[in-house]
């Protein structure tokens, strides 16, 4: 069964992503940034080592894909600068739900999940909930998705990719 059969669904899902995609800067390619950092200053490491999103702080910084990733020890900043692409979430940080459908939406450190190894960050709690019930098959969609629009502004994605 289509995870997505109604038109109004498919309307209203627009609308969502439209309104926050929108926000994103369109120079934003490989990680959406937010106050001045990746995941708007959170521990990318830390949702690994601690099970949750922390704040990251000034006092321990890297520059990795030409962004600055905050972290809330130097012990987690030399895991990250050890291997980065282990901890940075994928799709540019964007969210892993908007991927599945063809969006770049921005999104807050609370609402992720670690599948397989890899941090998947999302828009909000709510569609963390949606990302959750059916994850193998966004992730499958997201990451088809990746390769047609990582490149591509955000405001530029302006109807969804139905697969």
């Amino acid at each position: 069964m289509p995870l997505y059969t109604s038109k109004s669904v498919l309307l209203g899902l627009t609308a969502l992503f439209s309104a926050t995609a929108f926000s994103a800067s369109a120079d934003e390619i490989t990680t959406f940034i937010k106050d001045g950092a990746a995941i708007g200053g959170t521990d990318p490491v830390a949702y690994f080592t601690e099970g949750k999103p922390v704040a990251g702080t000034d006092e321990y910084t890297v520059e990795y894909d030409e962004v600055t990733w905050k972290f809330s020890s130097a012990e987690n900043r030399d895991k990250f600068a050890a291997d980065p692409a282990k901890y940075a979430p994928q799709y540019g940080g964007y969210c892993a739900f908007g991927l599945s459908k063809g969006f770049k939406v921005p999104v807050v450190p609370e609402a992720w999940k670690i599948v397989d190894g890899k941090l998947y960050l999302n828009n909000s709690l709510a569609v963390q909930k949606r990302f959750e019930s059916n994850e193998a098959e966004l992730i499958n969609h997201a990451d088809l998705n990746w390769d047609i629009v990582k490149e591509e502004k955000p405001e530029d994605l302006k109807e969804p990719i139905i697969r």
